[in-house]
């Protein structure tokens, strides 16, 4: 689903003449396999954050590339990798990244309407979508009327509206209380399981890493430790 090959990254700060080189990924390689959930650890400054940018297409980079079924997005303009983002990834996000002044129901159907959807069916599958994850009494709620693991299950559904094959995730459990955390790693064991989504997830917490079937250690920005779940 996911290649990676000899991927490097890196700043450059400061004006013309006085740029600052700072070196943020060296050479990283892995796959990720189609119904994998693979983990992406380390410490703050690893790296984890520019590869997920990367692999998202937000960035571009420096050296190497990233292949996602079976087409090479490290050579896609910004337009088409909007394209080809809104039909095979889905996000999910740390702070949630959700309009406030929209309903749950608004902020979850906006993905149909970017890609075209008749209203019909987007009223249709908007429904199945928060009726799976548990939201059906609060789709006319906003953002701010909702507790961070309400908020989270909204981000998932919009990510999982359009269908995606694959979902990256940063930190997603970063802004959520223990008990919420550990719901929220279930559905998205049960999204894996039930649904054959990948995922490719972005954390520094020792649960969210658990759940993996294999998790890779980037230090420095290099791969440094590649784990399978039944060697942790």
């Amino acid at each position: 689903m996911i290649s990676i090959n000899n991927l490097s990254h890196e700043f450059e700060i400061g004006k013309k003449g006085r740029k600052t080189i700072i070196p943020v990924l060296r050479d990283v390689s892995f796959k990720v396999n189609k119904g994998e959930i693979v983990t992406i650890v380390g410490r703050s400054g690893s790296g984890k954050s520019t590869l997920l940018n990367l692999v998202s297409g937000f960035i571009r980079p420096k050296e190497g590339e990233i292949t996602i079924n079976g087409i090479k997005t490290s050579t896609l303009n910004e337009t088409k990798f909007a394209d080809f983002r809104i039909q095979h990834l889905g996000f999910i996000f740390q702070s949630f990244q959700l309009i406030p002044s929209m309903t749950a129901y608004q902020n979850v159907e906006l993905p149909l309407i970017l890609k075209g959807v008749k209203e019909e069916e987007r009223k249709l599958r908007t429904n199945e979508i928060l009726d799976m994850v548990g939201l059906s009494d609060y789709q006319d709620h906003y953002p701010g009327e909702l507790s961070g693991g309400q908020q989270q299950r909204v981000s998932i559904a919009r990510a999982l509206i359009v269908n995606p094959p694959i979902i990256l995730a940063d930190e997603p459990t970063g802004s959520l209380d223990s008990e919420t955390e550990e719901d929220l790693l279930k559905f998205i064991i049960k999204l894996n399981r039930e649904l054959g989504i990948t995922f490719l997830i972005i954390t520094h917490d020792d649960k969210v890493a658990q759940i993996g079937h294999r998790t890779i250690e980037l230090r420095d920005g290099k791969v440094v430790e590649e784990v399978l779940a039944n060697e942790a």
